[in-house]
């Protein structure tokens, strides 16, 4: 019994590195190419933080699940520091699925009203408010330093748990709403980002939100259910590592052969000036 779960949890460590290490290839290129070689609009700007977000996540779960691989011990601080990317990534997903629903059932509104550099302070801000959401409740709960103070962890892991599932919802909701009115609706043809929106959508509703349920009730799944943490966690990394197939999916054209940044141009860009060969000419990364 305890060599079948030692095969186990070492095949889904294999795994998790391998799709880890993959997904940090294919964000990096993200983050590469719409940074610095691709024209920004609103919407590719919250792709750009998803990505980091994405990026962060994998780069602090590959190197810590080798860190205590090799030392032997489990860590809860770097669980902490692993999910403040996720989580981040979460709230951004619903922000850009959110004005994108916006964008194309209230166009008019949405052009009129919304203020011009709204992408750039919400990400702002939704990276600046991750910290004190994910942080706080950790440290009262005894996940970083010093001891665990029951009231206060009660309290404030409940309010990080509402701000997850009210993200989670958000995203959801709004991917959904997209979807009926792009389907059934709008007689335009499909908005830029549509693809790239529900295919992140899909990937949070079977890979995410099993990570949410493992920071929602971390303590009792590790002693009633002792498989379940090692698969949330390796479905967070398919969560994260298959967004750029998803964009190169979005933006690729069946029967042709096209360098990667123009499959993300075609999928990503906001309204790109064509220079030479078809590309987006270089603009400062946001």
């Amino acid at each position: 019994m305890f060599g079948l779960w030692r095969t186990f949890t070492s095949v889904v460590f294999y795994l998790t590195l391998a799709v880890g290490l993959g997904g940090l290839a294919g964000n990096g290129l993200v983050l590469w190419h719409l940074g610095l070689h691709i024209k920004k609009g609103p919407f590719s700007v919250y792709v750009l933080h998803l990505a980091a977000a994405d990026f962060l996540f994998l780069g602090c779960q590959v190197a810590f699940s080798v860190v205590q691989a090799a030392l032997g011990s489990q860590n809860t601080l770097y669980f902490v520091v692993t999910f403040l990317g996720f989580a981040t990534g979460l709230w951004l997903l619903a922000a850009f699925c959110l004005e994108l629903c916006v964008s194309e059932v209230f166009p008019a509104c949405h052009a009129g009203w919304w203020p011009r550099r709204r992408a750039c302070v919400a990400c702002a801000l939704l990276w600046a408010l991750s910290l004190p959401a994910v942080l706080v409740p950790a440290h009262a709960c005894g996940l970083l330093r010093g001891g665990p103070r029951p009231g206060a962890c009660l309290r404030l892991h409940a309010a990080s748990v509402a701000w997850l599932l009210s993200g989670a919802c958000g995203a959801c909701g709004a991917g959904l709403v997209l979807f009926l009115w792009v389907a059934c609706c709008s007689q335009r043809p499909r908005p830029r980002f549509y693809g790239a929106a529900l295919g992140s959508v899909l990937l949070l509703l079977f890979c995410g939100l099993p990570y949410v349920l493992y920071w929602s009730l971390r303590p009792l799944l590790h002693v009633l259910l002792p498989v379940f943490p090692p698969l949330a966690v390796l479905l967070a990394c398919v969560h994260a590592s298959a967004k750029p197939l998803v964009y190169f999916t979005a933006g690729r054209q069946p029967g042709k052969r096209q360098p990667l940044r123009a499959v993300l141009q075609r999928a990503l860009g906001d309204g790109a000036r064509r220079g030479a060969g078809g590309l987006a000419l270089p603009m400062s990364a946001v």
